[in-house]
């Protein structure tokens, strides 16, 4: 079996939507790391030199390869990436192996075979 590593950067605010809609395309969990920091196009807004920036939360998805890109089209669309600048961002990275992961692969395995 093969993975694939998403990376969604979400504002604070929408995290929980966003893995509830990846759970719901065949993630089988999630990791959630909390107070991200970062910068798009426009710079940060300051407020007499403190930063003035929306918190942020870094959310990592090691899904099977066949599923990714549905999940990762599902949670750009839940997320509002596309239609609300600055709303988030997601990506995938192969996986070259994973330990770990044995519990979830049959349940995968069952996945896949529906979706080929």
């Amino acid at each position: 079996m093969h993975f694939k590593l998403i990376v969604a950067l979400t504002e604070d605010s929408i995290t929980d939507k966003v893995v509830e809609a990846a759970r719901n395309h065949g993630a089988t969990g999630s990791t959630v790391i909390p107070s991200a920091r970062g910068e798009g196009m426009k710079a940060a807004k300051t407020f007499f030199g403190l930063g003035f920036e929306a918190q942020r939360d870094m959310i990592l998805l090691l899904v099977e390869e066949h599923m990714c890109r549905d999940i990762l089209e599902n949670i750009a669309t839940t997320g509002e990436f596309e239609t609300n600048p600055g709303a988030g961002i997601a990506f995938s990275i192969d996986v070259d192996d994973a330990v770990g992961v044995a519990h979830q692969v049959s349940r995968l395995s069952e996945m896949v075979e529906e979706e080929i």
